[in-house]
Parts: C-alpha cells; structure tokens; sequence
C-alpha cells in the first residue's frame, strides 16, 4: 500500500469568520497531500503532464469529524490502498498534530486522459510501474 504523510500549517487566510478553516480549503489540503506523495515516488504532474497525460477529479467526498484553526500543523495522510486498473483512489485523512484529533476524512478518485485527444484512458505504464512496488 502507498502511503504519504504531509505537513501544512494552517494560514490566517484559510479560516473564516468563525476562526475554523474553511471547508473548501481541505480538498486543496488532500491535493498538496496526494502531490507530496506522487512527487516522492518521483510522479510529479509535471512528469505526468510531460508524458501527454492530465488527471482530472473524477469523484470526491469528504467527511467532516472536527474543526481545524490558525497556525495549527495539520497532517495529510494519504493512502492508495490497491493498485489502480481504471481509476486511481486516493483515501485522505487529515489530523491536528499537536492535539491528536481527526479533522476529515475522505476521498479523490482521478483518471487518466490523453492531454492530445482529452480521453480517458487506463493508467499508463510509467505509472504503473512507479507503484507496483507498494503491491508486490
């Protein structure tokens, strides 16, 4: 299984007038969480976009368990639990650090479209054989 966790801490701009962080900003939180994870195993978008590919949100949902606030250091777990053969499933978790407490939980299905013909299509293999490691 892949696994990746991220620090962020928590921007005045990211809270609103009730001193929580907004709720829109945790799906930004899984991306830099999930863009953490694919750069250490050396899948950048850049990488992906470079090989002709994009990989759109197909799907996402998000659960909300307890607040977050200003300047708190939040971790980002994100996990691929099985190794994707249409869509890639990323399951997210974010936590506070110092007070040990789940924030969300949730998930971000992406598939794989042609940048040159915008169709879906299966995960490549560069890929594939970036994290069959985690599988094996």
């Amino acid at each position: 299984m892949l696994t990746h966790n991220t620090e962020v801490r928590v921007r005045y701009a990211d809270t609103d007038q009730m001193k929580f962080v907004y709720n829109g900003k945790y799906f930004e939180y899984f991306e830099v969480g999930r863009s953490e994870m694919m750069r250490e195993i050396g899948l950048t978008y850049h990488a992906i976009e470079a090989n002709g590919f994009h990989m759109p949100v197909m799907e996402a949902k998000i659960e909300f368990k307890s607040a977050a606030f200003y300047d708190e250091v939040l971790v980002i777990q994100s996990e691929v639990k099985e190794l994707p053969r249409l869509k890639v499933h990323i399951d997210h978790k974010i936590f506070s650090k110092e007070r040990k407490v789940l924030i969300v939980e949730g998930y971000i299905e992406l598939a794989f479209m042609k940048a040159e013909t915008r169709k879906l299509t299966r995960p490549p293999h560069f890929f594939l054989d970036a994290i069959k490691k985690y599988y094996e």
